[in-house]
């Protein structure tokens, strides 16, 4: 299930405040001060700590089994999207994946897929990742891409249609628009700080 996408972004504060206004809610905030990772996590906010020297390395945010994560960048950067899948479909596709030859990245918490795309995959097997399986959804993100093919790939990846991603062409890899379920019918159609067109759709589910 597609589930997670993440950007590199000067406009930490704007783009928690963009996803926040769509019912998303702050559930982690880690930021590097005077050298050290700490957390800011809530109940804490920017009005605590906005005049201080901190570097975001991560901001997550959920809604139902959405979940975006973000990070400060001195430009807008794509990094990767997330597939929440089981334990027997993480060992299959990374099988899948070194046939190909990519390199793959692994820890106890989440595994990395470096795709010749432009961007990676991330195989999340966590359901914490989410709040709920059965909340709103990411129904579709639309990739930029210097290089054609990246739909069959995912399809040769994952052995199975990926209709959740299109994809269009570019000079660098960049994620254009998101397609979310919910009822936030005042947010149907909105551009985020990051660039990104993002769409809500009312009574879809995957």
């Amino acid at each position: 299930m597609l589930f997670h996408y993440h950007m590199w972004t000067p406009f930490v504060e704007e783009t928690e405040r963009f996803y926040e206004q769509l019912g998303f809610q702050v559930t982690q905030r880690i930021g590097k001060q005077d050298g050290v990772f700490t957390s800011f996590d809530p109940p804490l906010d920017w009005e605590d700590f906005r005049h201080q020297q901190i570097l975001f390395r991560i901001v997550e945010m959920k809604r139902g089994a959405i979940n975006i994560t973000f990070g400060h960048g001195k430009k807008i950067i794509f990094d990767h999207i997330g597939f929440l899948v089981t334990e027997a479909e993480r060992v299959v596709t990374l099988q899948r994946a070194e046939t190909l030859g990519w390199t793959v990245q692994a820890n106890e918490r989440r595994t990395f897929i470096q795709t010749p795309y432009g961007f990676r995959i991330e195989l999340q097997t966590h359901l914490d990742a989410i709040e709920s399986r059965s909340g709103d959804q990411l129904l579709q993100l639309e990739i930029a891409t210097p290089k054609s093919g990246l739909a069959a790939m995912l399809h040769q990846l994952l052995e199975r249609p990926v209709p959740e991603i299109t994809t269009s062409a570019a000079e660098r890899a960049r994620l254009t628009q998101v397609t979310f379920s919910g009822n936030h019918a005042d947010a149907a159609h909105q551009q985020d700080p990051n660039g990104v067109e993002v769409v809500t759709v009312s009574g879809v589910q995957r």
